[in-house]
């Protein structure tokens, strides 16, 4: 295991946490991509990061001038004052015209004398980083394969003579990049771009090879932003176990807490499944609002409403969800699928549990979370790592899911009952000539709770759960018999 000082961050906490502290130092690297990914950007990012400790470094450029890698650190308002930047493709070190040498093979000369130029310069400035971009022209000016490689492996030695950490871009040539400049290198960071079929592209990165380190394997999502590249490192949830202790929370509504079994326990989730209309978000909030009268923290992440319609909706309905958040007990985050990576997502609910305690998290809905994922075949992957996650963080996590339909049979985008410890089940059904709602508890992992089917009520002072609906048959089919006169409910004030 290397100490801490053999490592050079990188300056990107994100791609730090990944590498378990940086790069062993004194060592030649491959950051690898298709153009436009940002391998320019990050290796700015690195060098600027090392000159700010006080370190000496140097950007080699073969195939940009200056000028326009100003343009690129102007856009994230850097100053490249501290770096020395060397442009190697406008050397006058060089022979001006090979064309006319009958002695050797004109590319070798060339490159020959550029890499001697570079030594020299590396001699005078003694940098401890140092950039070279781009491989592809190094490979142009080599002319074949084995003088590729020969040439490779002479700059990595004498750079690590000169107590260099090289750091190589490469344009991918093919999927998967060059093997044989991979296996000449101590570690390869390959980032990728993706264009969905609708939304911004998503960026994201992996190790494929790193000798010395215990690495986070994987992909994981990146963001190029105003001031550089911010990294969000995939969640692995075995490693935030801990043991607490288990507490019922309750909503707030007496029948609702009494149909639950006493309530919703720490540390698990909940499932809230109906279609829409049904008052599947209205519960939700419940939950965070009767965490705030407790003085608890809660996070609602909405994917399917604006701030300002949540506010609205929950007025109507006699709860003080404005008056929670200005307070700082509620936090609401508006998520636009279309713009928002997995990775950045999962980022969001870790701050609001990490930094701001949050106690209740809501996502609604998570059709919309779905909608966000790139790869749908890992979706239930990866909402098992995040619901484990927040288990361990003791969190009551309460999910909200839209079925297909009004009445009768209904479907679900993805089956995630088994993945929630208790799943609550609500329904339209006609009594009377009027369209009503009934909820019902499907399971609960943790403890016991009602089998009966209660009528479930939104008003204006708040939402009620009624007695069960014992005298009715095929309430979960819409059109239910009965042989009784169904109470009169048809009032504003909810029932307990």
């Amino acid at each position: 295991m290397k100490s801490e000082s053999r490592l050079l961050s990188t300056g990107i906490d994100g791609l730090d946490n990944i590498l378990n502290g940086g790069f062993p130092a004194k060592r030649v690297y491959l950051i690898q991509g298709d153009p436009g990914v940002g391998k320019t950007t990050m290796a700015l990012q690195l060098l600027l990061h090392g000159a700010a400790k006080g370190e000496s470094v140097l950007y080699v450029t073969l195939s940009e001038t200056r000028d326009e890698i100003e343009g690129v650190a102007a856009s994230h308002g850097w100053s490249l004052a501290p770096l020395h930047i060397h442009e190697m493709a406008n050397s006058d070190d060089g022979p001006a015209d090979r064309t006319e040498n009958t002695l050797f093979v004109p590319a070798e000369v060339e490159l020959g004398e550029r890499m001697r130029s570079l030594l020299d310069l590396i001699d005078r400035l003694k940098p401890r980083r140092v950039v070279i971009d781009s491989c592809s022209e190094l490979r142009l000016l080599a002319g074949t394969p084995l003088r590729f490689r020969r040439q490779i492996l002479a700059l990595k030695r004498d750079l690590v003579q000169r107590n260099c950490t090289m750091f190589l871009l490469e344009n991918a040539l093919e999927k998967g990049g060059d093997v044989l400049l991979q296996s000449l290198v101590h570690g390869v960071l390959e980032l990728e771009q993706l264009a969905p079929l609708y939304g911004r592209e998503r960026r994201r990165l992996r190790i494929l090879k790193l000798r010395e380190v215990k690495y986070r394997g994987g992909y994981h999502d990146f963001h190029i932003e105003t001031g550089g590249i911010v990294v969000y490192p995939r969640l692995v949830a075995s490693e935030h176990v801990r043991e607490l202790p288990r507490e019922q929370i309750i909503s707030g509504v007496p029948g609702l807490d009494a149909l639950l079994g006493g309530g919703i326990d720490r540390g698990t989730s909940t499932l809230l499944l109906g279609p829409a209309g049904s008052g599947k978000s209205s519960m939700a909030f419940c939950f965070a609002m009767t965490a705030a009268t407790r003085g608890e923290r809660s996070a609602i992440f909405a994917f399917d409403e604006s701030e300002g319609t949540m506010f609205a909706r929950a007025e109507a309905l006699g709860m003080p969800l404005r008056q929670h958040v200005d307070s700082g007990l509620v936090r609401v985050k508006s998520i636009d699928p279309a713009e928002l990576s997995p990775g950045e997502f999962v980022h969001e609910v870790r701050q609001s549990v990490e930094a701001d305690r949050a106690r209740v998290v809501v996502i609604d809905s998570l059709n919309g979370y779905f909608n966000a994922m790139i790869d749908e075949q890992f979706v239930l992957a990866q909402m098992h790592e995040l619901l484990s996650y927040l288990g361990h963080r003791g969190v009551a996590t309460i999910l909200v899911m839209a079925q297909h339909g009004l009445i009768g049979a209904m479907a679900v985008p993805i089956d995630v009952s088994y993945l929630a410890d208790t799943v609550v089940l609500l329904r339209f059904f006609e009594a009377q000539g009027r369209v009503r709602k009934a909820v019902s508890a499907l399971k609960k992992r943790t403890g016991r709770h009602e089998d009966s089917i209660r009528e479930y009520l939104i008003t204006s002072s708040g939402l009620g759960v009624g007695p069960p609906l014992r005298d009715f048959r095929g309430v979960m089919t819409g059109v239910p018999d009965y042989d009784s006169q169904l109470p009169d409910l048809n009032h504003e004030e909810p029932i307990g």
